[in-house]
């Protein structure tokens, strides 16, 4: 069992001693799963708990909000991929002008030493904390002598270990920059490659234009408030997960539907193994669900008629069943 906490307060008071690391963690890939096994093996060794600190909104969003970067994952999809990697418990902080104007050593004092009861500490090279980021990793040494916490210092996941190449051929480190970069030129391989999983959205089914259901192709179509970063305008293949976490497999699309002039993009998912054609009978309405992509087929065009894209849709329903019976 993991104890997610939203508040310092809920942490109970004999709560420790633990091992503990800071970070947004937006997407919980590779590097910071580098960290975290870390984290988690030292608790093992020393009898101690596996804590993680993450904030939110994420601090971009509070101090510079115009310029913040999309957030890979929403909260719960974070806290669902760290929960699954072994941690004793997560402390989420509300991240306010307030905690930013604390000082590194108030930080580190208040919530790693008196309310989570640090024995060790566990970072990367390039952590930053603290009022005006002015913490690095030469300050949590200081403060770890002075409060009496072993600071170890982790190299996250790239070209040490199991190496990632950029276009160019040269290693690159795992980051959630990486990340967005990947998703945005609809590389979703590639996002999934630097996650160590595919990369997911998370929403309620909503009520579209029933367009797909008129061409033979239901589609269940997210809320525009859903979660995760949308990827590039195109056909993927990848799976649903219904609300009752059965995972099926499905030819998704991104885009604004051109062939109709449409104008907002929507992410809609044709779940392609239904246990009936008939829609009615695989009515997932009202559910929150969650769409993984795997793979991109193609970018999105504008067909003349409806004829010509129901001819692409079935050649990509093909292609997407093939694609994920080898996965």
């Amino acid at each position: 069992m993991v104890y997610i906490w939203n508040d310092p307060s809920e942490v109970p008071a004999d709560f420790g001693p633990s091992v503990v690391t800071i970070g947004n963690f937006d997407g919980v890939h590779r590097g910071h799963q580098q960290v975290l096994s870390e984290l988690i093996r030292t608790a093992r060794i020393t009898r101690s708990k596996a804590v993680v600190v993450t904030f939110d909104p994420h601090p971009a969003q509070v101090h510079r909000p115009e310029s913040a970067p999309e957030l890979i994952m929403g909260l719960q999809d974070k806290l669902e991929a760290l929960g699954e990697l072994g941690l004793d418990a997560i402390l989420v902080m509300k991240y306010s002008l307030d905690l930013a104007s604390l000082t590194p050593e108030e930080f580190v004092e208040q919530y790693l030493v008196d309310c989570l009861h640090a024995g060790h500490v566990v970072i990367g090279h390039d952590v930053r904390f603290g009022r005006g980021n002015s913490g690095d990793l030469d300050t949590m040494k200081e403060l770890g002598r002075k409060f009496g916490f072993e600071v170890q210092v982790i190299s996250e996941f790239g070209s040490e270990g199991y190496p990632l190449h950029d276009d160019d051929g040269t290693d690159r480190r795992c980051s959630s920059t990486w990340v967005r970069e990947a998703l945005q030129e609809g590389d979703v391989a590639t996002a999934s490659a630097v996650l160590g999983r595919p990369h997911r959205m998370r929403g309620e089914v909503v009520h579209g234009a029933a367009r797909g259901r008129a061409l033979g192709f239901p589609t269940a179509n997210l809320a525009s408030n859903a979660s995760g970063l949308v990827p590039a305008d195109g056909i993927y293949a990848g799976w649903l997960v219904d609300q009752a976490g059965t995972r099926w497999p499905a030819a998704i699309s991104v885009g604004s539907n051109p062939t109709f002039d449409g104008v907002s993009r929507q992410v809609e998912a044709h779940v392609i193994d239904r246990p009936k054609e008939d829609v009615e009978d695989f009515d997932l309405y009202g559910q929150t669900v969650v769409v993984e992509f795997v793979a991109r087929l193609r970018g999105m065009v504008a067909y003349r008629g409806p004829e010509a894209l129901v001819e692409q849709m079935r050649l990509d329903v093909v292609q997407a069943h093939e694609l994920l019976a080898r996965r």
